[in-house]
């Protein structure tokens, strides 16, 4: 399964899209998160949310092709047209990086803790 993908569903004549990708974390522990946008198409989107951390990038395309596999049951569509929130993604993935370098740092600095 590729590392990004786009679905989209068709109801009652608006759409609606859900875009995700799969990103290493920061630290280089063989940690992978799965990062959702969603919201209207052509429009900013209303929820991003995280999955993981999981051991290794495996795991985190087999959670996706499940959700997948639950979204094109429900109507959605993949889509091979250009990812429009990639940016809000990156966000979302640039404030888990710094969460767990702040978590890293405070163990490191309280080893005892």
């Amino acid at each position: 399964m590729a590392h990004s993908l786009s679905l989209t569903r068709q109801c009652l004549g608006l759409e609606t899209r859900i875009e995700c990708i799969i990103r290493p974390v920061a630290g280089d522990v063989g940690h992978w998160t799965l990062l959702f946008a969603a919201g209207m198409s052509g429009e900013q989107p209303t929820a991003i949310k995280a999955q993981g951390p999981f051991h290794g990038s495996r795991a985190a395309e087999s959670v996706l092709d499940a959700i997948v596999d639950s979204l094109t049951l429900h109507g959605y569509q993949l889509r091979h047209d250009p990812q429009i929130w990639d940016i809000h993604l990156h966000s979302q993935l640039r404030k888990i990086n710094a969460e767990r370098g702040r978590h890293l740092g405070d163990y490191l600095a309280r080893p005892d803790a």
